[in-house]
């Protein structure tokens, strides 16, 4: 429940939010932070239950009244590892009022520790100030490329990369 009453609510994927999924995304990558990438440059989103719902890995969605205000990802990389990906909330639900991107992560977090994982490697653009910041109050540490794992997908924007380890 956030100061305003509304339920915020986290679940699994399910195809029926497929357009709300990018609906979230690709205005704030486009839009907001100026990324020139379009949906055709993120088959991920076309296949989520192939691409992440497979081995220790999951795509949750913050839900506010059956609309899609927030994303997450676990891509299964194999070794005990996943890499954290599509973490996005919309502006609107940014921010300790509604606590979405908490609840998003602690949820990944919970479900990564239940897998056995022992790491979790992500990548993001040095445009997403809040969202470093963010990474680093929650314990992920700022790591250099040569520390990734070989198998860590490294996205084209990706300039700056953190590793959570349980």
């Amino acid at each position: 429940m956030s100061e305003s009453g509304t339920t915020l609510r986290i679940e699994p994927y399910s195809a029926k939010h497929q357009a709300a999924v990018f609906d979230l995304i690709l205005p704030i990558q486009t839009n907001e932070f100026s990324i020139p990438i379009t949906a055709e440059q993120q088959p991920d989103l076309n296949d989520i239950e192939n691409f992440y719902q497979q081995g220790k890995g999951q795509f949750w969605l913050a839900l506010v009244d059956d609309r899609v205000v927030g994303c997450i990802a676990l891509k299964d990389i194999g070794h005990r590892q996943a890499a954290l990906r599509k973490m996005f909330v919309a502006a609107e639900y940014r921010g300790k009022a509604y606590g979405t991107g908490l609840a998003l992560l602690n949820i990944l977090l919970a479900y990564g520790r239940e897998q056995g994982l022992t790491d979790i490697f992500l990548g993001t653009t040095s445009l997403f100030l809040a969202a470093h910041r963010f990474y680093e109050k929650n314990g992920f540490t700022e790591i250099a490329v040569p520390e990734l794992p070989a198998s860590f997908p490294v996205m084209k924007v990706d300039t700056k990369f953190y590793r959570y380890t349980f």
